[in-house]
């Protein structure tokens, strides 16, 4: 398997008003998505350790995918964030609640599916997604981005778009056996 290269994709979140319309499309057709019964919830991965490029670990606890989705132009985005004022407790009842999120990312032009990973040990959250095509995954993330900074820790937003791959590609190159990234690759899994 060739090495994961990182796209870095612009690393600034969209203008307020071009978040907010983005996001408000996003929410229609997510809606629309959930009553054709589209939207899926498999439990294959939950439960899987994953173990990053920085030393820390996080468990899947949820799947989202879109039925019959398909990326012809396959892409993984990582997507990383620490959010403010959850602490203890206020973790298992923010990932009670992220189901409720769901509209604010499935309706994304290209979406196929995402892993929602747990707060690692310094509290950090993660999503690895799988998109369809890497300019839609970056506009995706630029979008998301002022929707986190109204949660998040300022700073800790952070995206890696990896176009070419599918996000069962990194959990494969994560496997027994693989090489080991470099201490400061965040959104990189790594074999543990």
């Amino acid at each position: 398997m060739a090495p994961i290269e990182e796209r870095a994709g612009s690393r600034a979140p969209l203008p307020r008003d071009q978040a907010a319309l983005a996001v408000a499309r996003c929410v229609v057709v997510s809606l629309c998505l959930l009553v054709r019964g589209r939207l899926r919830c498999p439990r294959t991965r939950v439960g899987v350790r994953v173990r990053f490029g920085d030393g820390s670990t996080a468990t899947i606890y949820r799947e989202t995918t879109v039925a019959d989705a398909v990326a012809a132009r396959p892409c993984a985005l990582v997507v990383r964030f620490r959010l403010r004022w959850v602490r203890g407790r206020g973790h298992a009842l923010f990932r009670a609640e992220s189901l409720l999120n769901t509209p604010l990312f499935a309706g994304f032009p290209g979406f196929v599916a995402k892993w929602w990973l747990a707060a690692d040990d310094n509290g950090v959250y993660r999503g690895l997604y799988e998109w369809d095509d890497a300019a839609r995954a970056d506009a995706y993330a630029r979008a998301l981005w002022r929707v986190l900074a109204l949660v998040s820790v300022p700073g800790s937003i952070d995206y890696t778009v990896l176009p070419g791959r599918h996000r069962d590609d990194l959990l494969a190159a994560a496997a027994p056996g693989a090489v080991e990234a470099a201490p400061g690759e965040w959104w990189r899994p790594v074999a543990g």
